[in-house]
């Protein structure tokens, strides 16, 4: 089967491989006239202008170090070649916790450490390697091409380019969050893509640090990220002695997106954070002058099933072209790549059915994937509640009788203390960020929630919880303004 794949990020270059792989003859199609540079350090320096959040922190987690171990087991050997780290469940652990011991599935949780541009240089090496894959840079797709269908829905045989036509059995579009595919759809006559859109309330700045000769890494117990309610940020361990720090601003917030842009502002705000000051002690230096800021962030789920029906044949959108969440998760690279492996599957499995093999594939994305974009739209949707309370100088939490007030109280005081006391716990959280359990499954444990109430139920009787950073808006403002 000749397949065509548009965009050369993770999702598209995941869905060559893991195709090529399968036995089908592959052409990517990438519109930044980018060669594969011949080291990581010049992947990072390169020009991606299609993709801009490769400039920003990115986390590889354990759903996506798994899929390589069990089935491109070269690929995460190659990482590792590179300079990306292993990070087990079991290191790190936060002084404070109790009571662990390591459980049978704990090799499972295992995140990798490592830059987005670094993990995208690798995966382009394998994938330009496989045989039956070619890729072709600085080739804008520019629509879709159709041939006559019995059929309502329009059946797609290939794509436009700025130089010509390309014909294929199967389209796959992974061009990313920005992805033009509504309008190509539009343009062919097929009923829109019922979509979904949630704007995530937040801005990104992010910048890249590499540790000096001889410097280490500081001591890391626990969580490296927090929200602060006016503020979000993490600080994320890359490859090769590098590492990132974002943070995130409400979108209404001007005066601290305006602060945050400026890179003396930004670094005096991350040294307010107890999390991300020990990494700009001195220890490292910048890898680039300006702070990377990214916004129009959106939760998006673009299903091209409606009413049990496939908007076209021959066409599979994969990553962020169909479902994308807040970047603040992480979850973009690992979701990129495991929807293009169940892609791979289902196209192996209903190769001659294209009908099949659109629906059996909405089926897996739904099973799969959806359930992080809807948790994704609930917390961002709370995030922003509390955000424009505190902007407007209001207490999120006056309201005593809102449900929403009783289950911030219980994350702030019971969850979050207990993550630094309990490893039955903090398990379920990290089994949960790295996308190795449903999003639900710690409500649904009844041994969990028992723990975290019982924490909760404390929160009058224990000291305070050590500070994270300026409890208020207004105390970061003036550290800033210092």
């Amino acid at each position: 089967m000749d397949v065509v794949v548009i965009g050369g990020g993770v999702a598209g270059l995941g869905a060559a491989l893991a195709l090529g792989r399968a036995g089908h003859r592959v052409t990517v199609l990438e519109r930044d006239d980018t060669p594969t540079p011949p080291t990581a350090d010049e992947a990072f320096d390169g020009d991606r202008r299609g993709a801009p959040q490769v400039r920003h922190s990115h986390a590889f987690l354990a759903r996506l170090r798994n899929l390589l171990r069990d089935h491109y087991p070269d690929l995460l050997t190659d990482l590792l070649d590179a300079g990306a780290t292993e990070m087990p469940f079991g290191a790190d652990l936060p002084p404070t916790l109790q009571g662990y011991e390591p459980l049978p599935g704990d090799d499972d949780v295992v995140m990798l450490a490592c830059r987005r541009t670094t993990f995208e240089w690798v995966l382009r090496r394998a994938a330009v390697a496989q045989h039956g894959v070619s890729m072709r840079t600085g080739v804008p797709v520019t629509g879709l091409l159709t041939q006559p269908s019995s059929g309502e829905a329009p059946h797609i045989v290939g794509v436009r380019t700025a130089t010509g036509e390309i014909h294929a059995d199967v389209v796959v579009t992974a061009a990313g969050r920005r992805s033009a595919l509504p309008d190509w759809l539009a343009a062919v006559g097929a009923t829109p893509p019922p979509e979904e859109v949630e704007d995530t309330g937040i801005v990104y700045f992010s910048r890249f640090y590499r540790l000096r000769e001889g410097a280490v890494v500081p001591p890391r117990a626990g969580l490296v990220g927090g929200d602060l309610g006016y503020l979000k940020y993490g600080v994320f361990v890359g490859d090769n002695a590098t590492f990132s720090i974002t943070l995130a601003s409400p979108v209404d917030d001007d005066e601290m997106r305006r602060q945050l842009a400026d890179p003396e502002r930004f670094e005096r705000a991350a040294r307010q954070l107890t999390v991300a000051a020990p990494w700009l002690d001195g220890r490292a230096e910048p890898l680039s002058r300006d702070v990377h800021v990214m916004a129009g962030l959106l939760n998006r789920w673009r299903p091209l099933v409606d009413g049990g029906r496939p908007v076209a044949l021959g066409l599979h959108a994969v990553g962020d072209a169909q479902v994308c969440t807040n970047p603040l998760y992480g979850r973009g690279c690992t979701t990129g790549f495991w929807h293009a492996h169940l892609l791979a599957q289902t196209l192996t499995s209903h190769a001659h059915d294209h009908a099949a093999a659109a629906l059996a594939f909405h089926d897996a994305t739904q099973q799969h994937l959806v359930p992080w974009y809807r948790a994704s739209v609930a917390n961002d949707a709370e995030a922003r509640r509390v955000a424009a309370a505190l902007l407007r100088g209001a207490d999120p939490d006056a309201d005593t009788n809102d449900q929403r007030t009783l289950m911030r109280g219980v994350f702030r005081d019971g969850l979050i203390p207990a993550l630094r006391t309990d490893a039955v716990v903090l398990r379920a959280f990290v089994r949960t960020f790295n996308l190795l359990d449903h999003p639900q499954a710690m409500l649904t444990d009844p041994e969990v929630t028992a723990r975290v109430m019982k924490v909760w139920s404390e929160r009058h009787s224990r000291p305070p919880e050590p500070a994270l950073g300026p409890r208020d808006r207004s105390a970061m403002l003036a550290a800033l303004a210092a």
